[in-house]
């Protein structure tokens, strides 16, 4: 079968759509949540544990796909992947209970997490270290359409059809992207590894990224970036809708007004890190982030409650960490051609484990305010900036691009 080059805009398109897979799947729903409390006869905990679960599987997961792809290809564990992430998505859709939406939700995320993991390895594969963080920055702002829509397109698929009806939308998302991948992707990996699979290299490749502090580095900031995130997505529906009185119809328009945020970041990212290198990028997103992060935390406490007290400084704090993701991404995984698919998963465990710890902590800290959302978003911006600065940038050398 003839198909496109790895490095064309169609297979382009694909791999944003397979990266896509974690945030459509978590944003999709969200407008559903306070509802589904009372169709589950649950509470808010319970309810968001969907969401905290989701990202445990995800994160678990990701550590046997890097090196499964790293031995057989990319395009193969992709497929098995995404195939899981379909059925699993049926399964959600016809869930009677919480328990059963909750274990379904943990066998979708194990599907999804192949999409990124991977993605960003076929990225690195056919780009190198130096243009991955020009095109991951461009795939990221494109990505930023999908989540931006999903919000808006959940609710009203909420109040027309019910909560089911997302999943069932996010089941014929996977059944493209599977198709898509059988009919454009070929295989991206020219070193497979024999022995990635082995006991003895898998924990020789994990244990030398761990003693790189610079790889570390990166990883946290990412890690603690993407948890910020996470806090606006478990907190965000209560937030705007219990809270500060959001209908459930226009909650999606909110989110989607964050997330033009970080297309801005991220387009600014593609364009300038050639120019500037991506240390500065890191940097001046960093301070982005973490100054309208506090900002955000300390509004509340001065009992400023506002619609646009909450999402005018995210969408700030969005735009720095559009800086920041793809240049950290790349920082990451570019030394590491021959386990990138090793790397980025790493990668992706840490940074979904811990979103999976603070998402769970918004849940249980729920007092019908947001001081819970706005704090820990002011508190994981610091920590996101604090990683960087203290594990990249000081370790340096002064021949490092700025």
């Amino acid at each position: 079968m003839n198909r496109p080059k790895p490095d064309s805009t169609l297979v382009a398109a694909l791999l944003t759509a397979c990266v896509s897979l974690g945030p459509i799947s978590t944003d999709m729903y969200l407008a559903s949540l306070p509802a589904m409390t009372r169709v589950f006869a649950t509470d808010v905990g319970q309810v968001q544990l969907t969401l905290s679960v989701f990202l445990v599987g995800f994160a678990v997961a990701q550590l046997a796909y890097g090196p499964l792809s790293d031995r057989f290809g990319r395009r193969p564990v992709m497929l098995g992947g995404i195939a899981l992430y379909a059925v699993a998505s049926v399964v959600c859709a016809l869930a009677t209970s919480i328990e059963t939406l909750i274990l379904a939700r943990l066998l979708q995320a194990v599907g999804a997490c192949c999409g990124p993991v991977l993605g960003r390895a076929v990225v690195r594969d056919v780009y190198g270290p130096e243009r991955a963080a020009r095109v991951l920055a461009y795939m990221a702002s494109a990505m930023a359409l999908v989540p931006a829509a999903a919000p808006i397109l959940g609710s009203l698929l909420h109040v027309w059809f019910g909560w089911q009806a997302n999943f069932w939308v996010l089941t014929g998302f996977g059944g493209l992207i599977l198709l898509g991948i059988w009919l454009l992707l070929d295989e991206t990996n020219a070193y497979p590894d024999p022995q990635a699979l082995k006991l003895r290299a898998l924990a020789g490749n994990y244990g030398r990224l761990l003693r790189d502090p610079i790889y570390i580095g990166y990883v946290l900031t990412i890690a603690f970036g993407y948890s910020t995130i996470f806090a606006f997505i478990s907190g965000s529906s209560f937030a705007m809708i219990e809270v500060l009185g959001v209908p459930e119809a226009y909650f999606g328009f909110c989110f989607a007004a964050i997330v033009l945020g970080y297309m801005a970041g991220s387009l600014t990212a593609g364009r300038l890190t050639g120019r500037l290198g991506i240390q500065r990028l890191i940097l001046t997103g960093g301070l982005i982030a973490s100054g309208c992060g506090v900002a955000m935390a300390i509004l509340p406490l001065l009992g400023v409650a506002h619609v646009g007290t909450v999402l005018a400084p995210f969408a700030c704090v969005m735009a720095g960490l559009g800086l920041i993701f793809p240049n950290a991404q790349a920082g990451a995984i570019g030394p590491y051609p021959r386990m990138a698919g090793t790397a980025s998963a790493l990668l992706g465990f840490t940074q979904m484990a811990l979103a999976a710890l603070i998402g769970i902590g918004v849940g249980h800290w729920h007092d019908g305010t947001l001081v819970p959302m706005t704090a820990t978003i002011g508190l994981c911006t610091l920590a996101s900036l604090s990683c960087y600065l203290l594990l990249v940038r000081r370790r340096l050398s002064p021949a490092t691009p700025h």
